[in-house]
Formats: structure tokens, C-alpha cells, sequence
């Protein structure tokens, strides 16, 4: 079951990237929205990871 999963996650993601280079090409109305949105998703992602190692680093420099 977890596979099918990874490779449903793995299906969307590969298609969003298709969405953003078709996009650049000048793709349709709906081609430059879902690549807004998996654009979006990526930044998301990239600022929650920041956040993430900002607060282990936080935890780890207790101070001796």
C-alpha cells in the first residue's frame, strides 16, 4: 500500500514539473495554474526545511 502511494506522490510531482517547463513554452490556462501550484508547493517546502533545521540548530546549541 505505502508504495502505491510514493508512486502516486511520485506521478503528481513528475507531472507538475511537465506543467511548469510546458508552461514556460506557453502552455494553456490550466497548464500555468498547475504549475503556480507546484511552484507554490516547492517554496512551501523549501521554507518549512529552513524552518526545520533552524529549530534543530536551536536545540543543539544549548550553550555550555
Amino acid at each position: 500500500m505505502a508504495v502505491l502511494a510514493l508512486l502516486g506522490v511520485l506521478a503528481l510531482v513528475v507531472g507538475g514539473c511537465a506543467c511548469v517547463v510546458w508552461a514556460e513554452r506557453g502552455g494553456p490556462r490550466w497548464v500555468r495554474g498547475v504549475a503556480t501550484v507546484t511552484l507554490a508547493a516547492g517554496e512551501l517546502l523549501r521554507r518549512s526545511e529552513k524552518n526545520r533545521r533552524r529549530g534543530l540548530n536551536r536545540t543543539t546549541d544549548d550553550g555550555d
